[in-house]
């Protein structure tokens, strides 16, 4: 059982529009800029601390109470927090859990990343839906609101910024060394739980980094390449867009999330920003194949155009049944396949997991050709 500190001092909250919220400071005290966005998950905060794709990103959490299990060595989905900031109405002082090997304050002060609490994450929720994402600031040392949404105002945006840059591994390494199937997973960001999935269904997984090429990927012989999440634009990924393109028709391809957009994008398909995109545990999703509905984890700000793509190329095979966006397509003649959410989850349901299996076909059906 661990102990957390309580917050000594006032933290600041700045939104581009002039909105500004003032609550108490945990974790580490600066200041950090990031796109203001909000996640419905009731559980799982330390893998959505980790999820690279947050990278740029400051998080409101919906759900009112976090950090009353802690965090522990086991349930990150990378080696850091990505997030610029992190924001909750009530951070529990108490982590009680018996994995927990720290808690939540300890967690943030060890990764230098500010957190505010005491602010209405609801008023914070509906104004983002209703004004959409938008530029902010977290500060615990300005207290002055004008320059602080001065600041805001200054920020990077990350349309037509490429992140994945900033969280790709340095160079290729292998997740494991055993394995039926020799899967070259591009990492744009990827979660440790993709990873996992695949070794769990006898893979053998090579990472390589986003700006490794087609000739390079093809050369280490795999039997399928995944397409992993990551962060920001992706029509600013243009290298890995053309990557993508020069696979298609000679290797089995899976992409996930970021990996979805850049498939679409490699397809001759267009991406849009999405109002205040769709991050949480709980999108419905239908598979527009079997008519069944996945409730599914997600989290992106951009959505590729079904308008965009060439009917005659691609089929659309998942639909969001909140507000009818893309969540997947297929090339129909190639085994090239991708989903905008999280069948690896972690956190999340689990209902999408049969994807990894779809995957593992394609590559069986491509070792018999």
């Amino acid at each position: 059982m661990a102990q957390g500190k309580q917050a000594q001092c006032r933290a600041y909250l700045a939104l581009e529009d002039g909105t500004v919220y003032t609550g108490q400071a945990f974790g580490y005290n600066g200041e950090a800029e990031g796109e203001l966005v909000f996640n419905t998950s009731m559980t799982g905060y330390q893998e959505i601390l980790t999820d690279p794709s947050y990278k740029g990103q400051i998080i409101t959490m919906t759900y009112p109470l976090i950090g009353n299990y802690g965090v522990n060595t086991e349930d990150v989905e990378s080696e850091k927090i990505h997030c610029s900031g992190f924001v909750v109405k009530e951070r529990s002082k108490l982590a009680s859990n018996w994995r927990a090997g720290d808690d939540l304050d300890a967690y943030l002060k060890k990764n230098k990343v500010i957190g505010i609490e005491g602010v209405d994450t609801r008023a914070i929720t509906r104004h983002i839906r209703l004004s959409g994402a938008m530029k902010a600031i977290i500060s615990t040392k300005d207290n002055n609101p004008k320059s602080l949404v001065k600041k805001a105002k200054a920020s990077r945006s990350i349309v037509g910024v490429d992140l994945v840059k900033e969280v790709t591994c340095k160079k290729q390494y292998n997740w494991n060394k055993i394995g039926k199937h020799k899967v070259v997973l591009i990492d744009c960001g990827a979660k440790f739980n993709i990873m996992r999935e695949l070794a769990e269904r006898g893979c053998r997984v090579v990472v390589v980094p986003a700006q490794a090429s087609a000739r390079k990927i093809l050369s280490l012989k795999p039997h399928g390449v995944m397409l992993s999440n990551g962060p920001g634009d992706p029509a600013a990924v243009t290298y890995v867009i053309e990557t993508v393109r020069e696979l298609v028709g000679k290797v089995p391809v899976f992409g996930i999330c970021l990996g979805h957009q850049m498939m679409g994008l490699a397809l001759g398909g267009k991406t849009f920003k999405l109002k205040f995109g769709h991050r949480g545990a709980n999108q419905p999703v239908m598979n527009l194949t079997t008519k069944k509905i996945e409730i599914t984890s997600q989290n992106h700000g951009f959505s590729v155009d079904p308008e965009s793509l060439d009917k005659e190329t691609v089929r659309l095979t998942h639909v969001n049944l909140n507000d009818r966006t893309l969540e997947g397509l297929r090339h129909k003649k190639y085994p090239v396949f991708s989903v905008q959410y999280h069948p690896e989850a972690s956190p999340g349901p689990h209902d999408s997991k049969y994807l990894f299996d779809e995957f593992i076909r394609e590559m069986e059906d491509g070792k018999k050709n």
